[in-house]
């Protein structure tokens, strides 16, 4: 079994300035993606390789003086470094060439998020062995969604505002089940990447993470909330606690 785990990061932020080359409780962001990767090959079977998709200098001197994992780096195209661009464009174009590179075919590439540090090793370990155990195209790592859109979520109309998505249902409980895609962990299959189409274009699957908030890192507020709810996790959670102790 081949893996290739992707790491992607752009330079620059608008949100937050030079997001992802910034500090997380003392160590650097773009390692607690790396350090739950090293974790999880210390006691796994498998063959992996780990590729860096970036056109950012100081990200790639993070990872370059990494204690933790060798990491190949594969420079960021201009054309993929717009703000619109879909990152799964990013992660094929670095399955592409870390194949070409190293002459392998990835039976999975596994893409782990800069900006969602909280995850565990049991979390990216059950994720592949689920999408090993399914006929989903891929699997992404989701929350329970604290709002229904059947239920409690509005949007405006040309009469004022209204349900997001119409229904009579009067209880929390008689909408559908919904979750927030949390962003940290996808799992695809070399084929689903082959037929170069989007996301929900192929049959989807979700695995379930502990729900911390749902924080996007795209203000300052929310790095510090982050750091907040991340420092009682190190503290008081081993699984947590592994990973920034692993850095």
């Amino acid at each position: 079994m081949e893996l290739l785990f992707t790491i992607c990061g752009r330079a620059g932020s608008k949100g937050i300035k030079d997001k992802n080359i910034k500090n997380f409780l003392d160590k650097p962001l773009a390692l607690y993606s790396l350090s739950v990767i090293d974790l999880y090959l210390k006691n796994s079977d498998y063959s992996a390789d780990i590729v860096l998709n970036t056109d950012s200098e100081g990200l790639i001197d993070i990872f370059d003086n990494n204690s933790l994992c060798s990491v190949d780096v594969v420079k960021r195209l201009a054309e993929l470094s717009g703000d619109k661009v879909a990152k799964i464009d990013v992660i094929k174009n670095s399955w592409e060439e870390m194949e070409k590179r190293l002459n392998k075919n990835y039976d999975l590439i596994i893409d782990l998020d800069i900006t969602s540090p909280l995850r565990t090793v049991d979390d990216l370990n059950n994720m592949i062995e689920l999408k090993l155990n399914s006929d989903y195209d891929l699997i992404f790592s989701v929350t329970d969604s604290r709002r229904n859109p059947y239920f409690n979520m509005v949007k405006k109309t040309d009469n004022g505002y209204d349900r997001v998505i119409p229904s009579n249902f009067n209880t929390r409980q008689e909408a559908p089940e919904i979750y927030d895609m949390n962003a940290s962990i996808y799992v695809y299959s070399r084929e689903f990447l082959e037929k170069n189409i989007g996301l929900f274009d192929g049959k989807c699957g979700i695995y379930k993470m502990f729900d911390t908030g749902i924080l996007d890192l795209d203000h300052e507020n929310d790095l510090f909330l982050m750091e907040v709810i991340a420092k009682y996790l190190f503290e008081n959670n081993d699984e947590f606690g592994e990973v920034y102790n692993n850095i």
